[in-house]
């Protein structure tokens, strides 16, 4: 007979196809064949996402600086491209750390709520609005990276379960961090302050960021690609890419000493940031400027 835990990976299967088939049968664009930068751009970035990066503001860092994909379409990408190698992680670290059901499932529930809203607002902003609020997500990220450097985040407690208030306080915090995930801002560094403020184990951070994102991508995801708010070949990269690197980050490396790489990432996050408020402020008329980056997908599709 199955129990709650078996459920719960239930559940992520029946997720796991939902996303499959409603990415695969939009109508709105046939993905075409990714390239190898794509490819490349979604195996780093859910490799070192694995081990407690985070994938979101890195892989925008990327999109901007080789001008991939446009500003409007970055958070629909990272939410579908992301999606099933964030379901590949929640399957393997919910088994690992072995957090209360319920707490998983009340958190996890919260963060789905917040991005089926979040993603429906998102996903109709214009362009401007999109890489204003992109660029503030990017600064807020670039901070939680630079306070996990400097050990600024609390310490935690050693709870894997949460009760009364604490509880309840854990469930509208991801509500708002489910809502705030779909323009772009991760969800890694944000769990593990809400989580360690409510007195649990800072390794329980794991299974419920990635067990919210699992949940909660397919849910914005389809919000996105309704909308046609992604780009469906870059998404596809980053899934097909992604899949192996988080294998290989879960069960072969399984840890790396990532201070280094933080601070690479803060400077990377940084200059996406400005780059994106910039395109914002720019005086440049709506109407009439096409960007380097649609430019570059009108001649990629």
């Amino acid at each position: 007979m199955l129990n709650a835990r078996d459920w719960l990976f239930v559940a992520l299967g029946a997720f796991t196809v939902f996303l499959v088939w409603v990415w695969f049968r939009s109508q709105y664009r046939a993905p075409g064949v990714p390239s190898i930068l794509e490819l490349f751009v979604g195996m780093v970035t859910n490799f070192f996402d694995t081990l407690g990066i985070g994938s979101f503001a890195p892989t925008t860092s990327l999109f901007k600086f080789w001008h991939m994909v446009p500003d409007e379409k970055i958070p629909g990408t990272l939410n579908v491209g992301h999606a099933l190698p964030t379901l590949l992680e929640a399957f393997l670290f919910i088994a690992i750390v072995q957090v209360d059901v319920a707490t998983l499932v009340l958190l996890m529930g919260g963060a789905v709520v917040g991005a089926w809203f979040g993603a429906g607002i998102v996903a109709s902003w214009p362009r401007r609005w999109v890489q204003i609020g992109m660029g503030i997500a990017l600064l807020i990220a670039a901070s939680l990276f630079l306070m996990t450097n400097l050990n600024l985040f609390p310490v935690g407690g050693n709870a894997l379960i949460l009760r009364h208030w604490r509880l309840w306080t854990g469930v509208f915090g991801s509500l708002i961090l489910g809502a705030l995930m779909t323009l772009g801002i991760g969800l890694y560094a944000p769990c593990m302050i809400l989580v360690s403020l409510l007195g649990m184990d800072p390794h329980a951070a794991f299974p419920i960021m990635m067990g919210s994102c699992a949940f909660l991508q397919p849910v914005a995801s389809a919000r996105f690609i309704q909308a046609g708010s992604y780009s469906p070949r870059a998404s596809l990269g980053l899934s097909l890419g992604g899949l192996p690197g988080v294998l290989i980050a879960a069960l072969i490396v399984k840890s790396l000493p990532l201070t280094a790489v933080r601070w690479l990432v803060v400077v990377a996050v940084v200059y996406a940031a400005f780059t994106m408020l910039r395109s914002a402020f720019r005086r440049s008329h709506p109407s009439t400027a096409r960007s380097s980056t649609e430019e570059a997908e009108a001649k990629l599709y």
